[in-house]
């Protein structure tokens, strides 16, 4: 679970008692002027295969069952009440135990009698639980969080869409990385890219991102250092930057902001649409035409709904043929509609504010639908508008102010050097500890 070393076994080669009593008795006798017989049973002493000797500790390494607790664990390994009671009471002055989660993992260290030596409890990718049996006393444990030891690499990669690989996460995928990666790149491309209809074939990219490793084992993503996306004839590059006085942001070359007021899109990638935005359209339920005032998102169920931009949630709840429906209040006379959730985002709720990228439902088939989808809608001053028309039009953030722009321009070309026109598949020598 982590770098402490614990008992290993102990390799002993097997040597007869008989072999080393003579062994002994020819090492006295030359030392006294005398010499043993050839007679005498005296055999070299042999190599013979290796045996194990038994551990005086015994290290189990599971999973934590569903619904059970730190006392029940522990006695599951027949641990005395005496001592759960005692680690427990430690534990809990350092972290909450009802939080103990099931299929985390656990290490527990006991002697052949029973004591617990050490125990730990996997809590994140970031840390973990240790409890140390500390002093002579058998009752007295040391309870601790304890931050993991990582390694940070900074790597880089590109990648095609064509026809076997016509989504972010398909390209991604091909080269060996994960979804979380596509992610973090739609999130921050979101602005200038919709990842959800822009795509075309002949796309090319470049990325150059963070990754955690813990005994060599892979630990997540970090941020996405700088990107550049050909699409459909346009070149987009990002760079990470933080200026002085200020947040870190994504900047094109010119230091200009890729954040916009809102998102192309509240899905992050690969739905389709399905209906656009039309005031005389056939509803496909109710056979008439009817003003389709958003656009629909062909999405399974479950697929993560976000908000377009930052704004306080208005209403989260059923809504007849809308069914459940999040409706949020934007700067600049904006609202935005979330239409046929499966379920709305943890803590969505009237009156509480939301930030942009933020996950406000899932997509469901609740209301009058005749399958899974989105339906997104965009009101601009009481009125509303085509959300693929109007997000064009949005303004890009605040640019790097002057001051710092030589500085950005310092940092933009050292990433830019990351991700030449040629492949490049790692970068050695960006690895240190990281916790």
């Amino acid at each position: 679970m982590h770098s402490t070393q614990h008992p290993i076994l102990v390799l002993v080669h097997k040597i007869r008692l008989q072999d080393l009593f003579v062994l002994m008795l020819g090492l006295c006798l030359a030392a006294c002027g005398q010499v043993v017989s050839e007679t005498a049973p005296v055999q070299a002493v042999r190599r013979a295969n290796d045996i194990i000797l038994p551990l005086d500790v015994d290290v189990v390494d599971a999973l934590v069952p569903r619904n059970a607790t730190l006392a029940s664990i522990l006695h599951s390994h027949q641990v005395s009440n005496r001592n759960v009671a005692a680690i427990v009471e430690q534990v809990d002055a350092v972290f909450d135990v009802r939080q103990i989660k099931a299929q985390h993992q656990y290490r527990l260290t006991q002697t052949l009698d029973g004591l617990p030596r050490q125990f730990e409890y996997h809590i994140d990718s970031d840390r973990f639980l240790s409890v140390k049996h500390a002093g002579f006393n058998p009752d007295t444990f040391l309870a601790e969080i304890v931050p993991y030891v990582k390694e940070r690499a900074v790597l880089a990669m590109r990648g095609d869409i064509d026809e076997t690989r016509t989504s972010l996460v398909a390209a991604i995928n091909d080269s060996g990385e994960q979804v979380q990666l596509a992610m973090s790149m739609a999130d921050v491309l979101g602005g200038e890219i919709d990842f959800n209809n822009d795509l075309r074939r002949g796309d090319r990219f470049q990325v150059v991102f963070e990754k955690f490793f813990r005994e060599d084992q892979f630990a997540g993503y970090g941020d996405v250092l700088a990107a550049a996306f050909d699409n459909n004839g346009r070149r987009i590059r990002a760079f990470l930057y933080t200026p002085p006085d200020g947040k870190p942001g994504y900047y094109d070359e010119n230091g200009n902001s890729l954040k916009r007021l809102f998102l192309r899109s509240p899905l992050r990638f690969e739905p389709r649409i399905t209906s656009r935005f039309s005031r005389n359209r056939m509803h496909p339920i109710l056979g008439e035409r009817r003003a389709h005032l958003g656009v629909d998102y062909g999405a399974p169920t479950g697929t993560p709904v976000i908000a377009v931009a930052n704004g306080v949630v208005l209403s989260a709840a059923m809504s007849g043929a809308s069914g459940r429906m999040v409706r949020l209040r934007h700067s600049g006379g904006y609202e935005t509609y979330y239409l046929h959730l499966s379920s709305f985002g943890k803590g969505i709720r009237k009156g509480v504010r939301v930030d942009q990228g933020q996950l406000v439902g899932r997509v469901g088939a609740t209301g009058l639908v005749t399958g899974p989808h989105l339906d997104y809608r965009l009101k601009k001053n009481g009125v509303f508008v085509n959300p693929l028309v109007e997000h064009r039009k949005m303004p890009p953030g605040d640019p790097i102010p002057k001051q710092h722009l030589a500085d950005f321009k310092v940092a933009r070309d050292r990433m830019a050097r990351l991700f030449p026109d040629e492949l490049v598949l790692s970068i050695e020598g960006t690895v240190d500890n990281a916790s």
